[in-house]
């Protein structure tokens, strides 16, 4: 991958597909696999695409991930439409989680994605309006 050059993905996330869950974190990390991103940088990665991408799932009502590819980082934005996040300090606590009961029996909504997401990234930020949706946007540098 030259200078100029950027791959760019994106995914449509939908509320409660279970059975495409992990799809898009998945597919990221093999592109990134054939363009020859370190394993280290690529564990980071998919570990904060997963997160993202599963918190959509869970608690969105729909949502989409886009994915941008260049030579010295990759840059991910999740938009979603849905409840947004009422607190977001408190969400980015270890162990909160607003997940029902439903999805904590499946194991999933443990209250890490979002402290996930921040450790594993480079740059993060996160934007929500309550009722409206929310906006992660992630940096990981190569």
């Amino acid at each position: 991958m030259t200078n100029e050059q950027t791959l760019k993905m994106e995914f449509t996330l939908k509320s409660m597909d279970f059975n495409l869950a992990g799809e898009a974190s998945s597919k990221i990390k093999q592109v990134l696999q054939r363009i020859g991103i370190s394993s280290a940088v690529i564990r980071r990665i998919a570990i904060g695409t997963y997160e993202a991408e599963m918190n959509a799932i869970i608690h969105a009502v729909n949502g989409k991930m886009t994915v941008e590819v260049s030579k010295d980082k990759t840059e991910v934005t999740v938009v979603d439409e849905g409840p947004g996040i009422h607190d977001v300090d408190m969400a980015m606590t270890e162990g909160y989680s607003t997940a029902p009961d439903h999805i904590r029996e499946m194991g999933f909504g443990a209250g890490m994605g979002l402290p996930n997401m921040a450790r594993c990234s480079d740059v993060f930020s996160i934007k929500s309006e309550y009722g409206v949706g929310t906006e992660i946007y992630m940096i990981f540098n190569h």
